[in-house]
């Protein structure tokens, strides 16, 4: 069930429809004083970061053209000192802002601040369910305070969101971590699937092996789901399925379509897994980027196989995983259709061997 408010949905509905730009996300840096290994972005330095005032300006556009959700994000992005003056700027503008945040910053003068002007949301990586698990995958002492600041954040009223990327450094901290979540009465939700890491070099080292991550996935939706939704959910699985009609499938999601990623050196992409150079609305002008990055996302094709399996209703596959995993957007990401395959064969082990 998707936790997002029905009006942000219906927005992006429309927006898709009109050619308008809902939502967007503005990657402010791509430093991290975090070094998570399966990380998209999370260097040490970054040599070209947009300015405040250019990420301002961008945003000024980008409401001017019908933006109505941002999402700050990085690396870390309390990590720019100049941060607030970034945020502040996009909520004077009418945006409803979100912030992605590892959480360990979020104290002191930055938690006063938030609170005295609050953001829609912010959105916490929770990366283990103990120290030893955030020294090993984060390279940080930081579980203790990043409970602290969590608490924190949700006692000043503030909307908090936790995402877990579950990984070879914190697969045995799952149930620890979701009794955490649950503890801390946060909503929280959990992937198993990581990316290839193009942005950072493409090392795919650092993620589990498609049944690994099969069974993560299936031992999350155990801990999430009550059991009669769970069994629920296998007994789909389990159901003889007819392959969808072969069909031109483009982008199905909303990248392209009612939202755009800007990188932390200024390029617009449909999303910010995928690897490209982009447009470039500094250069070009925000309008014409986003016409450009809409008419590329228009031209995308998913791969036959895929619009076509009797598993699709299960699977991750999206243009960004086609082209992450095989380097072509109508290649057929063989890891991915492992991963599924496993998981609804896990899913339906496990009600049978209930009953």
């Amino acid at each position: 069930m998707s936790s997002e408010p029905y009006l942000a949905t219906y927005l992006h509905a429309r927006g898709g429809q009109m050619g308008i730009p809902v939502g967007g996300t503005f990657e402010l840096t791509a430093r991290c004083n975090f070094n998570c290994p399966m990380c998209y972005v999370h260097l040490k330095q970054a040599q070209g970061e947009l300015t405040a005032a250019q990420w301002i300006s961008l945003a000024e556009q980008a409401r001017d053209a019908g933006l109505v959700f941002a999402l700050l994000t990085g690396g870390e992005p309390f990590l720019r000192k100049d941060f607030f003056e970034i945020y502040s700027a996009m909520k004077a503008m009418g945006i409803m802002v979100s912030i992605n945040s590892n959480g360990s910053l979020l104290s002191g003068e930055i938690l006063e601040r938030l609170l005295e002007d609050p953001p829609y949301r912010v959105n916490i990586s929770l990366y283990g369910g103990c120290a030893a698990t955030y020294r090993n995958m984060c390279g940080q002492d930081a579980f203790e305070q990043v409970l602290e600041n969590i608490r924190a954040v949700k006692a000043g009223g503030i909307d908090v969101r936790l995402n877990v990327s579950i990984t070879p450094y914190n697969r045995e901290d799952i149930k620890k971590i979701f009794e955490i979540s649950q503890e801390l009465g946060v909503h929280v939700k959990g992937t198993s699937y990581m990316y290839p890491p193009i942005r950072a070099g493409g090392d795919c080292g650092h993620r589990l092996s498609a049944d690994e991550a099969a069974e993560a996935a299936v031992q999350w939706d155990r801990l999430r789901l009550p059991p009669e939704e769970f069994d629920r959910l296998a007994e789909r699985m389990a159901e003889e399925r007819e392959c969808p009609a072969d069909l031109d499938e483009g982008v199905s999601c909303r990248a392209g379509s009612s939202s755009f990623w800007l990188t932390w050196d200024g390029r617009m992409l449909p999303c910010g897994m995928l690897p490209g150079e982009g447009a470039y609305p500094l250069k070009e002008g925000f309008q014409a980027a986003w016409q450009h990055t809409r008419q590329t996302t228009r031209e995308i094709r998913m791969p036959h196989q895929c619009t076509v399996c009797k598993n699709r209703p299960f699977c991750c596959v999206c243009a960004a995983v086609t082209v992450t995993e095989t380097g072509r957007f109508d290649g057929v990401p063989e890891y991915v259709c492992r991963m599924t395959e496993q998981v609804i064969e896990r899913s339906t082990a496990w009600k049978s061997k209930k009953n």
